[in-house]
């Protein structure tokens, strides 16, 4: 059996807009239990992915920390008690939208890639995550490295 893209990847992908804010995004991560989101325009064509690194990296420039696992967000200043700052750090984070951080060079494959060569892109690239698109760019799904492990599992391959 040639195992294929469309044969290891989840077709019910969940993505965001780019006038998504990294608030509502931190809030589908953490629902969803999820470390990356396509970014889609409204024809559903990707334009770019999100990853809970890029978010984290952006929130230390800001030095606000977002916290994945909850419905808050922390600021490391050294005087937790300057309330200011932590508020300021928070708008900031509500008001960003994620195209502003999102990886815009996508690594993406199609359904008929073969499934050893989707795990050489992951592997090469480093990266954990590959959008699935059709020709014309629209998002079709999504395969993460445990997608790969599961199927593995799944076939006893």
């Amino acid at each position: 059996m040639k195992v294929q893209a469309k044969d290891v990847m989840n077709p019910k992908v969940i993505s965001v807009t780019t006038g998504t804010t990294l608030k509502e995004a931190v809030r589908i991560f953490a629902d969803h239990k999820i470390s990356a989101l396509p970014v889609v325009d409204m024809e559903e064509k990707l334009m770019g992915i999100l990853s809970e690194s890029d978010i984290v990296d952006y929130s230390s420039k800001l030095h606000v920390v977002p916290m994945l696992d909850s419905s808050g967000w922390i600021s490391p200043y050294e005087n937790p008690g300057e309330i200011f700052d932590y508020k300021q750090g928070f708008e900031l984070l509500e008001k960003t939208v994620v195209e502003k951080i999102m990886s815009k060079k996508v690594v993406t494959v199609q359904k008929e890639t073969p499934g050893p060569e989707v795990a050489r892109i992951m592997k090469k690239k480093k990266i954990n995550h590959v959008p699935v698109v059709d020709k014309k760019g629209k998002l079709c799904g999504i395969i993460a490295r445990a997608d790969m492990i599961n199927f593995l599992a799944s076939t006893g391959e």
